[in-house]
C-alpha cells in the first residue's frame, strides 16, 4: 500500500511538523512518503505531482490557511482517480467534521486531533479488515452517512519516534525554518484559541528533546521555531533549554512563544547574560491591554509584568521581541483598541503584528459569536467583518494602520523618521499610523508596487501635505535612514543635493587632506580624495545630527552628514562634521 502525506504550506520556508510526526510513528510498519507544497502553487501542478507518486491513500494536513486551497486539489485527484483513499486531518478539520464530510464528498475519511495514532490504526484498517467502528478520534462514511467515532485518548508522547531525522530533510535544514515542540497543550484557556480546547500540557523527554536539538544544529538548521503553546510555563524546564542552546547552538537560531507576564525576572537576568545578540526571538501574544476585554475571553494578562519583561529583554540587546495584537476582540471599540495599541507600541517592539480576530472553529468565542453581534466570513481564515461596537468602516481604517505599520516600522526602514514623528509630530503613535494609512489608501498607492525610494517619497508628499512643523528636521532623519539602508554608495537619491557638486568635491578634497577634522575613525580609513569620491556621500543638515542621536534633543547648529560605504565588508560609516568648520570647503 503506497501512502503519501501531503500539505500545502504557507511559504517554501515553512515546513510541516505534521507530516513527519506521521512518518514517524507509522514506521517501520509503513512507509510514508512525504510531499509538501505551498499555497501559491497550480493546483493543476500539486495534482500533477502527487498523480505521478502513484499513491492508494493520500492524507491532507489542513489548517486556516490551505483548506481551501487542498480542498480544490482533493476534489480534481478524486475526477482522475476515484479509487483513491483520501483522508484529511489537522486542526482545521478536527472541529465541525461532520459539516467537511457533507462539504467534501471526495474525502473518505478525517482524523481529529493529535493524529499519529490514529492515523496509523486507520492505515492499518484500510489494509486489513476494514473495521472503522473501531477506530477512535476519526469520522468515515457508512451506508452513505457520516459515522464520527469517539476522541482518542492523549497520545503518550514518549512513544513517539523522532521526527525531525529523516534523510530527505537533511539537504534543506540550512534554507528552511525546523519546527519544534517540546510539549503539547496550553495552561490557558483564551477562548479565541484553539489550544484551550485542550486541558493540561505534557511534555517530552528532555534528553530526547536534547539529542534531537543537537542533530539538526549539527546537520545545518539555521533556524528553529519551538511551537509550545507557553514554552516558559515551566521555569526550570525553560531555563535548562535556555542554557542549552545557548551552549551548544553554532550559529543557529531560535524562535519561542513565550507568555511575558510570567517570566521570572531571574530567567531574563541569565538570558541577559549569557545569550548571544540574536540567538533568540520571542513572540509574545498581548493581543489586548483592556482588562474587561480579557475577561470575556477568559484570558488572565498582567500587563505590568509583561510590560517589565518587554522592558528587560529590550535594555538587555541580545533578544528581538515580535508583539501581537488582535483587532475586534469583544467590547473593544476603535477608540479603546487605540489604546492599546499606543500601550503597546510604548514599549517600541523589534516587530508589532496588527492581527484581525479570526473566529476558529471549536474556539468559545465562535460558538458564543452571537452574544457580541460578530459578522464574520463564512470561509477560511473566518475574520470578522463586524461587531456589536466595532464597524466595518472601522475595521477598513485599521487595516490601513496595519499596512502602514508593516512597511514603516516592521522593515525598520526608517527607524530614526518614525520615531520622531510619532513622538514629535502627532499625538499618539496610532495617530500617525492612521493619517498616513488613510492619506496612502486615498492616494490608490495600496493598489501599486514600491521600491524603497518611493517609501520616502510617499511620507514625505504626506508630510508636505499636512503642512508638517520642523520639516527640515524630518527631511534630516530621512536621508539618514535613506542613508543606512543603502548596501553600496546609493546612485540616486529621491531629494535634491543640499551641496553642489562643486562645494561636495571642495569638502571631500579637504578631508582628504586633514582627515582628522571629522575624527579619529574618518582619519582611520586612511582613504585618499579618489577613494572618498568612490565610495562617500555627503549632505548637509540645518541641525547638529550627531548631538540628537546622543541626547535626543535638537541642536540648531548646521552639520555635514558623511557617510562612506566598504566595498569588501557591505558595511557603512558615519561621520559628523559641524558647519562650524566651513572654512575647510574652501581650503
Amino acid at each position: 500500500m503506497k501512502v503519501v502525506i501531503s500539505t500545502l504550506n504557507a511559504k517554501y520556508i515553512h515546513t510541516c511538523l505534521a507530516l513527519r510526526c506521521l512518518k514517524a510513528y507509522a514506521e517501520p510498519d509503513y512507509q510514508l512518503e512525504m510531499a509538501e507544497y505551498t499555497i501559491k502553487d497550480p493546483a493543476m501542478n500539486i495534482v500533477t505531482s502527487l498523480f505521478e507518486k502513484e499513491p492508494d491513500v493520500i492524507g491532507f494536513s489542513c489548517y486556516i490557511w490551505n483548506i481551501e486551497e487542498t480542498i480544490q486539489v482533493v476534489s480534481m485527484l478524486k475526477k482522475i482517480r476515484p479509487e483513491l483513499t483520501i483522508v484529511l486531518g489537522g486542526p482545521e478539520v478536527s472541529y465541525d467534521t461532520k459539516y467537511w464530510m457533507e462539504r467534501v464528498p471526495e474525502v473518505d475519511f478525517i482524523v481529529m486531533g493529535e493524529g499519529e495514532e490514529s492515523f496509523k490504526h486507520l492505515l492499518q484498517e484500510i489494509e486489513g479488515e476494514q473495521k472503522y467502528h473501531f477506530l477512535f478520534g476519526t469520522a468515515y462514511r457508512k451506508d452513505g452517512e457520516v459515522v464520527i467515532s469517539p476522541p482518542r485518548p492523549k497520545f503518550n508522547l514518549n512513544e513517539m519516534n523522532s521526527p525531525y531525522r529523516f534523510a530527505e530533510d537533511l539537504s534543506e535544514l540550512g534554507k528552511r525554518i525546523t519546527y519544534f515542540e517540546t510539549s503539547r497543550g496550553c495552561p490557558f484557556s483564551c477562548q479565541f484559541c484553539l489550544s484551550s480546547i485542550e486541558t493540561g500540557v505534557r511534555y517530552f523527554d528532555m534528553e530526547k528533546i536534547k539529542e534531537d536539538l543537537l542533530y539538526l544544529i549539527d546537520n545545518g538548521a539555521k533556524m528553529i521555531k519551538f511551537v509550545d503553546r507557553t514554552f516558559n510555563i515551566k521555569r526550570d524546564y525553560a531555563l535548562e533549554i535556555f542554557d542549552f542552546l545557548i551552549k551548544n547552538h553554532k550559529g543557529c537560531q531560535f524562535q519561542f512563544e513565550i507568555t511575558a507576564d510570567i517570566m521570572r525576572p531571574e530567567v531574563l537576568d541569565f538570558l541577559n547574560k549569557n545569550a548571544p545578540k540574536g540567538l533568540f526571538r520571542f513572540e509574545i501574544g498581548v493581543q489586548s491591554t483592556n482588562d474587561a476585554t480579557n475577561e470575556l475571553v477568559k484570558r488572565r494578562q498582567n500587563f505590568k509584568k509583561l510590560q517589565r519583561t518587554v522592558t528587560m529583554v529590550k535594555e538587555g540587546g541580545k533578544i528581538d521581541q515580535h508583539l501581537d495584537l488582535i483587532a475586534g476582540l469583544p467590547e473593544e471599540d476603535y477608540t479603546r483598541f487605540k489604546q492599546t495599541f499606543n500601550d503597546v507600541f510604548e514599549m517600541r517592539p523589534e516587530e508589532l503584528q496588527l492581527g484581525f480576530l479570526k473566529m476558529l472553529r471549536g474556539t468559545g468565542l465562535r460558538l458564543r459569536a452571537e452574544d457580541h453581534g460578530y459578522v464574520y466570513m463564512d470561509h477560511a481564515p473566518y475574520e470578522m467583518l463586524k461587531n456589536n461596537i466595532l464597524s466595518f468602516s472601522d475595521i477598513s481604517r485599521i487595516k490601513r494602520v496595519e499596512d502602514v505599520l508593516e512597511k514603516y516600522w516592521n522593515d525598520h526602514r526608517m527607524d530614526h523618521t518614525i520615531e520622531y514623528l510619532v513622538e514629535h509630530t502627532f499625538s499618539t503613535p496610532f495617530d500617525f499610523f492612521q493619517d498616513f494609512g488613510d492619506y496612502w489608501e486615498k492616494q490608490g498607492w495600496s493598489r501599486i508596487g514600491h521600491q524603497l525610494e518611493d517609501l520616502f517619497l510617499r511620507l514625505h508628499e504626506f508630510l508636505l501635505d499636512i503642512d508638517t512643523e520642523h520639516l527640515s528636521v524630518i527631511e534630516g532623519l530621512m536621508k539618514y535612514d535613506y542613508f543606512l539602508h543603502q548596501k553600496h554608495k546609493p546612485r540616486k537619491v529621491w531629494w535634491e543635493h543640499t551641496l553642489s557638486k562643486k562645494e561636495h568635491s571642495s569638502l571631500l578634497k579637504s578631508l582628504a587632506h586633514a582627515p582628522s577634522l571629522a575624527g579619529p575613525s574618518f582619519e582611520s580609513l586612511q582613504a585618499s580624495e579618489k577613494e572618498l569620491h568612490k565610495h562617500s556621500v555627503t549632505e548637509l543638515l540645518d541641525f547638529s545630527l550627531s548631538h540628537y542621536l546622543q541626547t535626543g534633543t535638537f541642536l540648531k547648529e548646521p552639520e555635514y552628514l558623511i557617510v562612506y560605504y566598504h566595498t569588501q565588508t557591505k558595511e557603512k560609516q558615519v561621520f559628523h562634521l559641524p558647519l562650524s568648520s566651513a572654512k575647510i570647503v574652501e581650503a
